[in-house]
């Protein structure tokens, strides 16, 4: 079990118990591990915000306060990354800070497997500014990234001259005025960003293309602050 899960599986052996408590021995007991490592483990819930507390005594332990924390949540990884992109337009308001705060609540207790999916979908989208007034993303194209599959589109030019391209979706980059697909266009062999209110037609292949990662060095933008999304950061 990776730490991640092993985190995640913590707060819910103390919630399923609660408000009884579990000691460090036989929390290292059911998860294989030392009982320093649960200590550790234990110090890195209670500094992220999950109200874990040391119960004294020979029967003591850890407890958690069940009524401050959430049971899983079928929150997906698009609806993770949705708040999370809306959560932006707090970004000056008093509210910046605890809407982030939130936000890592709920993905702390969504599924390891979905968090770890929602982490990964974010890492994907990059903004220059805040990316807020843009204009609405076709859903086609909206979808693209998740669904990691393999598109052909039409794509208008600045000159209005269209061409039939199949692109395989590795993310977004957002700005006050377009929102742009990026993709490894396969007919110019490269990465490629494509201006969403450009792109004349669009449908899903069934081909699932090998991973390819996207960081902000492989964009190449060479004006503006260009700011990775992230979850309740």
């Amino acid at each position: 079990m990776n730490r991640t899960d092993r985190l995640y599986a913590l707060v819910e052996e103390l919630r399923a118990v609660a408000p009884r408590p579990r000691s460090a021995r036989w929390l290292a007991d059911r998860f294989e591990v030392s009982a320093r490592t649960v200590e550790r483990d234990i110090s890195a819930l209670q500094q992220s915000g999950v109200p874990i507390y040391a119960e004294p005594g020979r029967t003591g332990g850890y407890c958690v306060d069940k009524a401050r924390t959430l049971p899983p949540v079928n929150l997906t990884p698009d609806e993770a990354v949705a708040m999370a992109l809306a959560l932006r337009r707090m970004e000056d308001t008093p509210f910046r800070v605890t809407a982030g705060s939130a936000l890592r609540k709920l993905v702390a207790a969504m599924r390891a497997d979905d968090a770890a999916a929602a982490h990964d979908l974010a890492g994907r989208f990059h903004l220059l500014g805040d990316g807020a007034a843009a204009p609405p993303v076709p859903h086609a194209v909206a979808d693209a990234v998740a669904a990691r599959r393999v598109l052909r589109i039409g794509y208008a030019d600045r000159d209005g001259v269209v061409t039939t391209r199949e692109v395989e979706p590795l993310g977004y980059v957002g700005k006050e005025t377009h929102w742009y697909l990026v993709g490894w266009c396969r007919l110019r062999d490269a990465r490629r960003a494509f201006r969403t209110d450009r792109i004349t037609s669009i449908s899903a292949t069934t081909e699932v293309p090998p991973p390819r990662p996207l960081r902000g060095e492989d964009l190449d933008i060479r004006y503006g602050v260009l700011q990775r999304l992230t979850l309740g950061a």
